[in-house]
């Protein structure tokens, strides 16, 4: 008698599991910038229909993760070097004011968030989550400019916000970070947010400016431009 193979077959990916694994292949230098993200070589890896890939690269586009060009496809969003510093330039002139207003404003309910956008932060490096960590960390910052009150230096951040996410999943290196954490070291970017929390808590708006300025400059001082050598990767090997 033959054995009847009544397993079932493995459901294709939804929106959001291909999102996020885009996300992390970037993250982990697994796509580098520039790679070309054709409809049918990632339908084919995914298992799914060209219709099901257009609304995972609309939203790329829409957080500037991938660039969307007419007739010529999608691709990993590459900032150049120039964008980058000019990103950390712009942020280190308006967040100093804005971290001076919310400490005008900030009450008790507001140093418990901030503090929660760190241990959270922390928890994600502790465990290997590059893309949540990255993503906390903006919230830190994001929490401070809607507190502060500034809606056009508010609205400015949150698009820097975003763009500094591209720059840090396409230029920062990810195994540093992660060894640093698993060795005890909490993460250089979370002792600093920490470092800041404290002059906040602290109502002292000149040092809170100041490690602003601080942290924004050794965010920026950690970014490495050179891009990795090798072939474009396979998208059917990578996401099968």
């Amino acid at each position: 008698m033959t054995a009847t193979n009544t397993a079932t077959p493995a459901a294709p990916p939804t929106d959001t599991e291909m999102y996020e694994r885009v996300v992390s292949a970037i993250l982990d230098h697994r796509l580098p910038p520039g790679t070309k993200l054709g409809e049918d070589k990632l339908a084919g890896a995914f298992g799914v229909s060209r219709t099901r890939i257009r609304p995972v690269l609309q939203r790329l586009a829409n957080e500037q993760v991938v660039t969307l060009v007419p007739n010529r496809g999608a691709t990993v969003a590459q900032p150049t070097e120039q964008e980058a510093r000019e990103v950390f330039e712009v942020r280190r002139l308006i967040e100093p004011t804005l971290v001076e207003l919310f400490i005008a404003k900030a009450d008790e309910a507001d140093m418990r968030q901030l503090k929660r956008c760190i241990d959270d932060e922390e928890a994600a490096r502790l465990a290997g989550d590059r893309h949540r960590a990255i993503r906390l960390s903006g919230d830190f910052h994001l929490q401070i400019a809607e507190r502060a009150g500034h809606q056009t230096l508010g609205r400015i951040l949150r698009e820097l916000t975003s763009r500094t996410s591209l720059i840090l999943m396409t230029y920062s290196t990810a195994r540093g970070d992660i060894r640093e954490d698993r060795d005890g070291a909490a993460a250089c970017r979370c002792r600093e947010h920490r470092v800041l929390l404290d002059a906040i808590r602290l109502r002292d708006a000149r040092e809170a400016a100041r490690h602003m300025r601080e942290h924004l400059t050794r965010l920026e001082s950690q970014l490495q431009f050179t891009p990795p050598a090798g072939e474009a990767p396979d998208l059917s090997a990578l996401f099968s």
